[in-house]
């Protein structure tokens, strides 16, 4: 697999409470993890950190994933795990009261990809059918665009589109959306935080990994038109693609 990631504070926050990393197993796997410190909240940065080390320290011990369902059950497990660490961090430290992140995560193999995702950062896939939004956020404004209420041109300028439904660490227990993909050479995994999704429109999005050379290249446009069109939240993503080279490790 090749892989980039980036993060940027953008041009208007003073702190970047995201955090990103992809990471490598013993039997080459591949994780790639995207965590947004919740806005507003103390020790953002915090939740969103503990959450990405304790996944890199967890997937570096990890041995071969074969199959969508051990991949799903180990996401699972972890975050369940994940979560109710940053929860008791966040009622044992009185800085880190009411923190939280949201958290996108894909595990990707030589042949499956499985997402999970809480919160509003985002997991997409460009393959030979195009690209596409392979998670469903977790906002009131989304369940507002499901439930018929508003158009999606509508949620794009919501007063109430930062509020979340769902976030990582916030509270005991935590629900995610887990989803599995066949995942084939060329393919290309694209995971986000909001800071990217809403100042960076899909059609971009194909466009920059379209005409790219090469992932670096894609990465840092993304966060240059990004803060180009605003900068107003921090800007984190990870890009996996399946090379042909990847079969030989």
């Amino acid at each position: 697999m090749k892989s980039v990631h980036y993060t940027d504070k953008g041009k208007v926050r003073q702190h970047n409470e995201d955090s990103v990393g992809v990471f490598s197993n013993k039997e080459g796997d591949c994780l790639a993890v995207v965590a947004d410190g919740m806005g507003g909240h103390r020790a953002g940065d915090v939740a969103s950190s503990m959450t990405i080390n304790r996944f890199e320290e967890l997937w570096k011990a990890e041995g071969k994933i074969t199959t969508a369902e051990q991949a799903e059950k180990w996401l699972q497990d972890k975050i369940k795990e994940i979560n109710l660490n940053v929860y008791q961090h966040s009622k044992s430290n009185t800085d880190c009261e009411g923190m939280g992140t949201t958290v996108v995560a894909a595990i990707c193999t030589e042949n499956f990809a499985t997402i999970v995702n809480i919160g509003d950062s985002r997991g997409y896939i460009f393959n030979e059918s195009g690209f596409s939004q392979l998670t469903e956020d977790h906002s009131l404004v989304n369940e507002l665009v499901r439930s018929g209420q508003i158009s999606k041109e509508d949620a794009e300028h919501h007063p109430r589109k930062n509020v979340l439904l769902r976030a990582l660490g916030t509270e005991e227990k935590v629900e995610m959306d887990t989803r599995t993909i066949i995942f084939e050479e060329e393919d290309l995994i694209l995971l986000c935080s909001d800071g990217l999704s809403n100042k960076v429109s899909e059609e971009e999005m194909k466009e920059i990994l379209t005409n790219s050379d090469d992932l670096d290249q894609a990465g840092k446009q993304f966060i240059s038109l990004a803060n180009e069109n605003g900068g107003e939240d921090n800007i984190s993503l990870a890009i996996v693609k399946y090379t042909p080279e990847s079969r030989n490790g």
